[in-house]
């Protein structure tokens, strides 16, 4: 601060980023988000579903297998919970259904990571097997680059409504210079 008032330097401060105000309703942005959380909310809905018609117990540990994946109804009813999350994701659009896809993203990951560790041991009260961890991980990686895809990049274009909001300055200048046409 000391060094700004010495050289007379103005700053402005940066404010918080809302990119609810930045990101029009139809912006060509939100359909991405959308596709991401629409897919897999709309499989982990079936998923869960299938689950839960084959009366698995809860907690059982010995789980069975629908659609290729080791389940059990503890897992099934997550499955349908985070579906329904998606998919109301996928309804709404916009920033809601990007911040969703990156937020459950990093959780699938986690989860992958969780249960790799509790593989084989009593417990594993989701009755993940190892093409379970390997389905968190695609489904965690695939989420989060539908939440960010257009929103984190090092080269994002200049029109791209998350550069504008991290780079008022520049937005502004770019603004105020007129558009040069090819004569």
């Amino acid at each position: 601060m000391a060094t700004h008032a010495a050289h007379g330097k103005h700053t402005r401060q940066r404010s918080p980023i809302r990119f609810e105000q930045h990101l029009p309703v139809d912006h060509r942005l939100s359909t991405v988000y959308r596709i991401g959380a629409g897919v897999i909310g709309v499989f982990l809905l079936v998923f869960g579903i299938l689950g839960v018609i084959d009366h698995i117990g809860f907690f059982s540990t010995g789980g069975d297998t629908v659609a290729g994946l080791n389940t059990n109804g503890a897992l099934s009813v997550l499955s349908i919970c985070v579906g329904v999350i998606l998919v109301a994701g996928m309804l709404i659009g916009g920033n809601v259904a990007s911040t969703l896809n990156m937020v459950f993203g990093v959780l699938f990951l986690l989860n992958g990571f969780l249960n790799l560790g509790l593989l084989d041991t009593p417990n594993n009260f989701l009755a993940f097997k190892i093409q379970n961890v390997l389905f968190s991980f695609v489904v965690g990686v695939l989420l989060m680059a539908f939440g960010m895809y257009g929103r984190v990049s090092s080269s994002l274009p200049h029109d791209n409504p998350y550069w504008r909001a991290r780079h008022p300055e520049a937005s502004e200048r770019a603004e105020q210079t007129p558009s040069r046409r090819p004569g």
